[in-house]
């Protein structure tokens, strides 16, 4: 009897042992995956960045006297680049948003100058940003189903009692920039 109550025991240690590997593999996973998919985000806005030089470059051309507007630009450009080498989601989102608007600014400027419009680099640029829009917003869709998977795997029974040993928390939401 003392034999079969010590094999009982030990399989269950197992199968908790085995059950708190497989939950602490899931979570670990779970966390990777946000991880990459906030890089993913950090990818495409870097991309974003990197092409503002070229269309300040090209919007000086023909509108050297919109100063203002290009060093708004350049200046959010610069806190996007910033962001990103942070941790913080809220500020990556509102390096964004301020990016956003300094881009809308300097595309409008294509309306008032008729020749700019009509630039075969300025409509090259145009629609790189478009394709990096598209991109980027994909990737702030797969960021925010990474935090989904991990923030309900973080908080339901039974894997929420290894995500602490696993050293894995609930992640913020990516924000789309308004």
């Amino acid at each position: 009897m003392v034999s079969f109550v010590l094999v009982l025991v030990l399989v269950l240690a197992v199968a908790a042992l085995i059950a708190f590997v497989m939950g602490y593999n899931r979570l670990r996973a779970a966390d990777v995956r946000v991880a990459e998919a906030l890089a993913g985000i950090d990818v495409e806005l870097t991309r974003r960045a990197s092409l503002i030089p070229s269309l300040v470059h090209t919007v000086q051309t023909f509108a050297a006297h919109e100063k203002a507007i290009l060093d708004h630009v350049t200046t959010a450009r610069a806190a996007v680049t910033s962001a990103t080498a942070g941790r913080s989601v809220a500020r990556r989102s509102a390096a964004e948003k301020e990016l956003d608007t300094a881009v809308g600014q300097v595309l409008a400027l294509g309306q008032a100058y008729p020749q700019l419009s009509s630039s075969a680099n300025f409509l090259d640029l145009q629609r790189t940003l478009g394709e990096t829009e598209d991109k980027l917003a994909f990737a702030r869709q797969y960021y925010n189903d990474a935090v989904a998977t991990l923030n309900r795997l973080a908080t339901s029974i039974p894997w929420m009692f290894v995500a602490g040993p696993a050293g894995v928390s609930q992640r913020e939401y990516y924000q789309t920039p308004r």
